[in-house]
């Protein structure tokens, strides 16, 4: 029996903040998570509020392409 295409998906979550501002020359990077989302009940993007250490404050972080 062949499986479709999985229902839960691993996606990355990114600072949009820190691309933004292009980084400053002092910070070592971009904040990055690693979650999973189910794709039928969030087909579209998702966005979280989440803690990034190269701002030192709580940002919004999206999804981006893999």
């Amino acid at each position: 029996m062949a499986k479709g295409k999985d229902v839960r998906v691993t996606i990355i979550l990114e600072c949009t903040s820190c691309v933004r501002n292009d980084i400053k020359k002092e910070s070592a990077g971009i904040s990055r998570y690693i979650t999973q989302k189910n794709r039928h009940n969030t087909p579209s993007r998702l966005d979280l509020r989440k803690f990034c250490p190269y701002c030192y404050k709580h940002t919004i972080h999206g999804e981006i392409k893999k």
